[in-house]
């Protein structure tokens, strides 16, 4: 039997958990480092499979390709949930889908979301350019202090409040809206409830921590941008979806507001030549808030336990439960 892991960017995988408890198994396993060119490409490389174990949302699974992969038997989704998979799909083909919950941290993503708002802040990744060449402080215009600031924070979950806490500490002012957020459950969350407009006009950082759904995809569009201050700072560390992508590139032309960090884009990786790697008033990140051993140890050891138990005939932390109760395709 054929196990594939996808998108092996930094060729980590093999060494960071016990593969040879599959080996053992009869398990034999390929690794992927390139992300797919198209559909087209990842059902060619992937039809031999029977097995995938996918790295969070880094490559789709449209029912488009997941029709076209004859071989399939089981997938592993590190992480919950992935807005980019068609679970249902994989279901109406009898194809279970476990995935790996519980065990990694929310720091590494919001240690880096918080990182990236103070990178924004000072502009640090330009005038790190600027002192390799020798310029100094010539042509630093970016001199923002968080203290006395005002962040709003979208969405006040796990992350949310994590931000908060880091806003606080800093000495700033957070404010707080989300759909099903309350007053009482901002305040729990170390944050003041504000409406969404509120939020973006009198906020000098807006930091994003919703989830991807039907509700908030295009959450921050050409209007929510001009309702926020010219020297507001945005940084989107969830899922690129949630800002609308072309008007965020027509509010950083026009400095419509001053600058952006976004560790998450519309379709990743994110090309050499995208609109934003030509702008001067954004800091880019490529989707790095999960990337630390200790995540992708929990990822890989939770994926070759979920294939020992679907090998056993005991399939666990299903995602389609349902599916047990089809045959397989």
């Amino acid at each position: 039997m054929k196990l594939a892991l996808l998108d092996d960017y930094q060729k980590v995988a093999l060494r960071l958990a016990d593969w040879d408890r599959l080996k053992k198994r009869g398990i034999d396993i390929t690794v992927f480092h390139e992300p797919f060119g198209s559909v087209d490409d990842a059902a060619q490389k992937l039809a031999p499979f029977q097995i995938l174990g996918l790295l969070r949302e880094r490559t789709a699974f449209p029912r488009a390709l997941i029709e076209k992969l004859p071989n399939l038997k089981f997938m592993v989704l590190t992480g919950a949930r992935a807005a980019s998979l068609d679970d249902k799909s994989a279901t109406e083909r009898g194809i279970p889908i476990s995935t790996t919950p519980g065990g990694g941290s929310n720091a590494p993503t919001a240690e880096l979301g918080w990182a990236l708002l103070m990178m924004c802040a000072r502009d640090l990744a330009k005038a790190e350019r600027l002192a390799r060449q020798g310029k100094w402080h010539d042509g630093i215009e970016q001199m923002v202090v968080l203290e006395g600031k005002r962040l709003g924070i979208l969405g006040l979950g796990k992350l949310g409040s994590r931000a908060a806490r880091y806003g606080k500490a800093f000495g700033m002012d957070v404010v707080a809206w989300s759909q099903n957020l309350t007053p009482e459950k901002a305040e729990a969350g170390g944050a003041k409830y504000v409406s969404k407009d509120e939020l973006l006009a009198t906020s000098d950082f807006v930091s994003i921590h919703l989830a991807l759904s039907d509700r908030t995809r295009g959450l921050i569009g050409a209007a929510d941008l001009a309702k926020m201050k010219k020297t507001a700072i945005l940084v989107n560390t969830s899922r690129g979806p949630i800002v609308d992508e072309a008007a965020l590139i027509a509010a950083l032309k026009n400095r419509t507001i001053m600058h952006a960090g976004l560790d998450v884009y519309d379709k990743e990786p994110m090309s050499a030549g995208h609109p934003f790697t030509k702008l001067d008033n954004i800091t880019l990140i490529p989707h790095l808030g999960y990337v630390v051993e200790e995540s992708y140890r929990h990822f890989y050891d939770g994926t070759i336990k979920d294939i020992e138990a679907w090998l056993d005939g005991k399939p666990i932390n299903l995602l389609n439960p349902e599916v047990l109760k089809k045959k397989p395709a």
